[in-house]
């Protein structure tokens, strides 16, 4: 089989070989627990310190107010029941938006079925939100308000540090979910006014099963897990000093490679955006178009399903095919097929949002690869909008979301 095409990388990204070699020692050699007084925890105590320095660079931060995770989704789970159980007393109420992901919206409905009330904000079309409609529903009640940094699918970049302003000036809690941003995009919290911060490792080219909370000093939290005195009493569990290492690394070598990679990506989302405008028909671009990701690619396609150009293009049949991985809008939740919550949030009817793609670029990627994955997919949708008994080329009507934008066409549906 012909090497394949990663073009998932939102999802999680090839740990980066100088990560493993800094990870290796970690494994074999230096195995000893940090908690343990002699020299092998010693030497592993130290190396979980170093790369909370280097992690806390990172993001502007002090080393003091890291907190290693497993991942975004401990970290959103930490920082948003933390806060809530630990300021119940001050009130029960939290903002966020419809279009978060589901590691922000669960950990919300759990608390919801416990007495919280959540105020879910709309967002619009390009899946923005509204920092006034924050300011709007904040109550004398509110404790918390939570947003992500940089959408996970659509790649739009919210007003982080509008919210954060607003937050600061009622003395609110503000958590950002950045999983997305740290390691490829300029993250200070300083700047975002953030009190809590959410960062996944295997998002920037570090291992899985490591994450971080930067908790700012004062912010009141109570511990998601509970047990020994591990990360000053506030997240109890042996420490994964080789996956601390790994993100540690990836933070150390992102701080020197970010710029260089932030101006490769961005010309090949650009590119991209560019090519499907010009050789597929009948598609819409999702998320803002400029203020997004370097990275995120997202666009819909009528008449076809995302998932079905997703494993076409997983499982090709012609001979020396190379299989291209990206992902879809659709997921597929106790045996049926439901289009994206963030994609209906927008305003896309159910059609449009099955019918959509997500291309998510990694810095090793080329133009090579990046024409030959265009290509591809083309080729897919024109095969699959031939089967289609639904599409008729050339017989668009157009949507309520289309008329919204400005589409004047007398065939609105």
């Amino acid at each position: 089989m012909q090497k394949a095409i990663f073009l998932d990388n939102a999802a999680t990204t090839r740990t980066g070989a100088g990560v493993v070699k800094a990870m290796q020692p970690w494994l074999e050699q230096n195995f000893g627990s940090p908690a343990t007084l002699y020299s092998l925890g010693s030497q592993a105590k130290q190396a979980i310190e170093d790369a909370r320095q280097s992690l806390a660079g990172l993001i502007g931060a002090e080393a003091k107010d890291i907190f290693f995770t497993s991942g975004a989704t401990e970290s959103n789970n930490w920082a948003i029941k933390g806060v809530a159980e630990a300021l119940a007393e001050k009130g029960r109420h939290i903002i966020t938006n419809q279009a978060e992901h589901h590691s922000i919206l669960m950990p919300l409905r759990y608390l919801e079925k416990k007495g919280w009330d959540i105020s879910y904000l709309p967002v619009d079309g390009d899946g923005l939100v509204d920092p006034d409609a924050i300011s709007a529903a904040i109550r004398p009640d509110t404790v918390l308000i939570t947003t992500v940094h940089a959408n996970h699918e659509i790649g739009t970049i919210q007003p982080v540090a509008e919210i954060g302003r607003i937050a600061a000036e009622k003395k609110i809690a503000f958590h950002v979910n950045a999983a997305q941003t740290v390691g490829h995009i300029p993250v200070d919290v300083n700047s975002l006014g953030a009190h809590l911060l959410s960062i996944s490792g295997h998002k920037f080219y570090g291992p899985k099963g490591v994450g971080a909370l930067y908790l700012k000093r004062g912010v009141r939290i109570t511990p998601l897990f509970h047990g020994g005195s591990q990360e000053k009493k506030r997240r109890a569990g042996t420490h994964n000093v080789p996956g601390i290492v790994g993100i540690g690394e990836a933070a150390r070598i992102a701080r020197n490679s970010m710029d260089a990679e932030i101006e490769k990506l961005s010309g090949l989302r650009d590119y991209i955006f560019a090519w499907v405008e010009k050789n597929i028909e009948d598609i819409r671009i999702n998320g803002h178009r400029t203020r997004r990701l370097p990275n995120n690619v997202n666009f819909s396609l009528e008449g076809i399903e995302g998932e079905s150009i997703m494993l076409s293009l997983s499982y090709p049949t012609a001979e020396g095919a190379r299989p291209v991985f990206i992902s879809t809008g659709s997921a597929c939740v106790s045996g049926n097929l439901e289009p994206s919550h963030i994609l209906l949030a927008l305003g896309l009817p159910a059609e449009l949002a099955h019918g959509s793609v997500r291309i998510s670029m990694a810095k090793e990627d080329t133009r090579e690869d990046i024409d030959y994955a265009l290509e591809a997919i083309a080729a897919v949708a024109e095969r699959l909008r031939n089967m289609s008994p639904v599409y008729k080329r050339g017989d668009k009507k157009c949507t309520a979301f289309d008329k919204s934008a400005g589409c004047d066409c007398e065939a609105a549906s």
